[in-house]
C-alpha cells in the first residue's frame, strides 16, 4: 500500500522546504493568482505556477512543486497582471544599495540555507537594571570614513566595533529598523503608507506623492522575515547578521532589535515573527513600536518569557496577575517621561525636584524600565546644550518637521561657539547629563555618539538624512576626548557598585536596622531636603549596605551632591559610621577630570560641601587616615613577627 503524503502546509506563509520540494502559500482574495520561478542567476523565468481553487484554504493558496533546486532559484507571487513580492521572503536575490530605488526584479525571493555554524552560541540573559543600552543606526553607526573599519555602514561594521563599545560599558544594542524595507517608495507600494517620525515626508503640499524622499530609518511596512541586505557587506546577509549576533554573544552581550508594526500589520503576525527571529537569529530582544499591537498576547507567550519585550505600556496586573512575581523580569517600559523631566531640570526649570528624586529611584515592581535623556528622534546630547530651537531645513520641510518642545537650551549661543565660556559650560551639562542618567536605577540608554558629543547640526529629525548629518563622525572622539573619558568613568563607576542599579526600587527606609535607611535626601542640613518649589539643589545618599551584588563585601554609601541651579550651594554631608569619611572622586566642573579629584577627605567636623553653580560631585566613603595609618602599621608589626 502506497503511503499517501500530503506537502500543502498553508504555514509558514511565504515559500519553505518540505518533503522533496518546495511549498509555496500566498494568501490572496484574487481567483487568478500564483507563483512564477526564475532562474536565480540569470533572472530568467522558468516557469509560472497558476493556483487553483483546490489548492485553496481560506485566503490562502499552498502549492507543493517538486524537480525545483531552491539554491539554483528565486520567485515572485502574482495576482492577475500584477506582481506581487513576497513579504514573508526569508532572503531576497539581489543585495540592495542603500538608497537607490528598486524595482520588482530586485524584490525576487529565495529560499536561504539555515545551515550555520553557531558554535553552540547561548543568549546572554542579561538583569535589565546590569545593562547599558547603546541605540543605534546600522549605516549611521560606521559609514563615517572615520570609523576606520573595514566594513563600513554593515552589520560586519558593528562586529568590528564591539572591542570598542565593551571599553565604554555597553552590554546592550537596540538596532533602529535592521529587517527589509525600502528606503525610497516602490511604485507597488501604498501611496498612503504610515511612516512614524515623520507624519509629513511622503506628501508635498499638494497631496502629491514625493517618492524620491529618501526613508532613511525604515519605519514602515517592511518584509519583517528577512534582514536588510543593504546592510550586509556580504551577498549572503542572513550568515552576516548571524555573525553579528554570534559576536554579541560570545561577548557577553545582546542584541535588541526595533520593529515598527503599523495599522495593516496583521496582529496575529506578530507574535510569529518575533518567535521566527529568536528561533532563527537568536536575538535577544525587541523594541515594539506602532499601534494595536497585541502586547498582552506577546508579554505572555511562553516561548518569550526569557526575550526581552520593550513597549510604552504593559497591563501588568493582567499579565501576571495580582500576586505573581515573574521568575525573569522581561518586560520594560519604554517612553519618553523620564527625558522631559530630566531635561528641564538639566536647564534649570523650576518644580522639578520632586519628579526628578522619583525619577531617579523608581523601578517598576514586576518589569523593568528603559531610561534616556536622548534617543534616535529628538536631538543628540551635545546639541541638547547647544540648541534652543531645532534646525530641519536640509529636511526640505521648511523646519515644519520635528518635535518643537525640546526643553533644550544652548548655553548663551545658538549653535557651534568658539567662546571658552560657552564651551566650557556645554561640557559641564553634558557631564551633568550623563550623572543624572548613570545614577538613575534601570536601565539607562543613550544614543550612538552621545559619549563623546556627537552632533546633528541642530537637526531633531533627521528621517531622511543619509549624509554627515546623521552619520556618526568618529572624529569626535579625539576632538571631546575630555567627554568619552567622564563616560568611561561612570560607566564603571556603575558598574562596581551595585547599589547604582538595585534589583527593587529603594523604599527610603532602614529595614536592615543598620541605622541609615537604603536612599535618603538632604539640604542644607542633613536629613532635611529643600522642597519647595524653586529648589534646584538636593544631596542623595544611597547606603551600600542593602546590596552587595557580586562584590567581596558590602557596598560603600555615596553621596550625590547635585546642583542645577546657576548660583553655587552648600548641602550637609550625613556622618557616616564611626572611623568613616567622605571623599569626593567625581565632580562635573573642571575639564581635567584626573587632576582635579579632590583626594583629600571630608572631616566629619565640617560636614558640608560647597557646589559650583550647575555641576554635580560625588562622594564615597573612605576609612579614616588614623586608622589606615593603625592598620599600615598593624600589617607590618604582623610581618615583622612573621619573619
Amino acid at each position: 500500500m502506497t503511503e499517501y503524503k500530503d506537502y500543502r502546509k498553508p504555514y509558514p506563509l511565504g515559500a519553505h522546504l518540505t518533503g522533496n520540494g518546495i511549498c509555496f502559500s500566498f494568501s490572496s482574495a484574487k481567483n487568478s493568482c500564483g507563483v512564477i520561478i526564475y532562474d536565480r542567476k540569470t533572472g530568467k523565468e522558468i516557469r509560472k505556477e497558476p493556483f487553483t481553487q483546490e489548492e485553496k484554504i481560506g485566503k490562502i493558496y499552498c502549492k507543493y512543486l517538486e524537480g525545483l533546486d531552491a539554491k539554483e532559484i528565486s520567485y515572485l507571487f502574482y495576482e492577475e497582471e500584477k506582481l506581487i513580492p513576497d513579504y514573508h521572503a526569508r532572503a531576497f536575490a539581489e543585495k540592495a544599495v542603500f538608497g537607490k530605488k528598486r524595482g520588482m526584479k530586485e524584490f525576487r525571493a529565495i529560499i536561504p540555507d539555515n545551515r550555520y555554524d553557531w558554535q553552540d552560541d547561548r543568549r546572554p540573559i542579561l538583569k535589565m537594571q546590569d545593562s547599558l543600552c547603546y541605540c543605534m543606526h546600522v549605516r549611521g553607526f560606521s559609514i563615517h570614513p572615520s570609523s576606520r573599519v573595514v566594513h563600513r555602514g554593515c552589520f560586519s561594521g558593528i562586529i568590528e566595533k564591539i572591542p570598542y563599545l565593551k571599553e565604554i560599558g555597553v552590554t546592550t544594542l537596540e538596532l533602529q529598523p535592521a529587517y527589509e524595507f525600502t528606503e525610497i517608495s516602490a511604485a507597488w507600494e501604498s501611496e498612503k503608507e504610515e511612516y512614524v517620525g515623520a507624519p509629513s515626508y511622503i506628501l508635498q503640499e499638494d497631496n502629491t506623492v514625493n517618492e524620491q524622499k529618501l526613508n532613511y530609518w525604515g519605519y514602515k511596512s517592511a518584509f519583517y522575515y528577512a534582514p536588510k541586505s543593504a546592510y550586509s557587506y556580504r551577498d549572503d546577509v542572513v550568515s552576516e547578521f548571524k555573525d553579528l549576533v554570534r559576536e554579541l554573544h560570545r561577548n557577553g552581550m545582546e542584541l535588541i532589535m526595533q520593529f515598527y508594526f503599523p495599522e495593516n500589520v496583521k496582529k496575529l503576525e506578530i507574535p510569529e515573527i518575533l518567535r521566527f527571529w529568536v528561533m532563527e537569529y537568536h536575538v535577544d530582544g525587541f523594541h515594539l513600536m506602532g499601534t494595536g499591537i497585541p502586547i498582552d498576547m506577546i508579554a505572555t507567550d511562553d516561548m518569550l518569557s526569557d526575550t526581552k519585550l520593550w513597549y510604552d505600556s504593559f497591563a501588568i496586573d493582567s499579565i501576571y496577575g495580582k500576586d505573581e512575581i515573574p521568575a525573569y523580569r522581561n518586560l520594560a517600559f519604554y517612553r519618553d517621561d523620564y527625558l522631559y523631566t530630566m531635561r528641564r531640570f538639566l536647564k534649570g526649570d523650576e518644580g522639578m525636584q520632586e519628579s526628578v528624586l522619583y525619577q531617579m529611584r523608581h523601578i517598576p515592581e514586576k518589569s523593568g524600565r528603559v531610561h534616556y535623556i536622548t534617543n534616535y528622534n529628538g536631538f543628540t546630547l551635545m546639541d541638547l546644550v547647544s540648541y534652543d530651537h531645532k534646525h530641519n531645513e536640509a529636511n526640505g520641510e521648511g523646519n515644519r518637521d520635528g518635535c518643537d518642545y525640546n526643553f533644550s537650551w544652548n548655553c548663551g549661543e545658538e549653535g557651534t561657539s568658539r567662546k571658552a565660556k560657552v564651551k566650557a559650560l556645554r561640557f559641564r551639562q553634558v557631564k551633568n547629563a550623563i550623572c543624572m542618567l548613570l545614577f538613575t536605577q534601570s536601565m539607562p540608554l543613550i544614543f550612538m555618539g552621545d559619549e563623546f558629543g556627537n552632533s546633528q547640526k541642530g537637526n531633531n529629525n533627521p528621517y531622511c538624512q543619509d549624509n554627515t548629518i546623521a552619520w556618526l563622525d568618529w572624529n569626535n572622539q579625539k576632538k571631546n576626548e575630555e567627554l568619552l573619558s567622564f563616560w568611561k568613568q561612570l560607566t564603571a563607576f556603575r558598574r562596581e557598585h551595585p547599589i547604582l542599579h538595585a534589583e527593587n526600587e529603594l523604599r527610603l527606609m532602614d529595614y536592615i536596622g543598620c541605622g541609615y535607611p537604603d536612599l535618603s535626601y538632604h539640604g542644607k542640613s542633613a536629613w532635611r531636603p529643600q522642597t519647595e518649589h524653586y529648589s534646584r539643589t538636593v544631596g542623595v545618599m544611597l547606603c551600600g549596605k542593602y546590596v552587595k551584588g557580586e562584590r567581596a563585601e558590602e557596598d560603600d554609601f555615596l553621596y550625590i551632591a547635585i546642583n542645577m541651579h546657576w548660583e553655587k550651594h552648600e548641602l550637609a554631608l550625613p556622618k557616616l559610621p564611626k572611623g568613616m569619611n567622605w571623599k569626593q572622586i567625581i565632580t562635573t566642573v573642571d575639564e581635567n577630570q584626573e587632576k582635579q579629584n579632590d583626594e583629600s577627605e571630608q572631616n566629619q567636623e565640617s560636614p558640608m560641601c560647597e557646589l559650583k553653580p550647575r555641576s554635580i560631585s560625588v562622594y564615597i566613603s573612605t576609612q579614616s587616615s588614623v586608622k589606615n595609618r593603625k592598620n599600615r602599621k598593624d600589617t607590618v608589626n604582623r610581618k615583622k613577627k612573621d619573619e
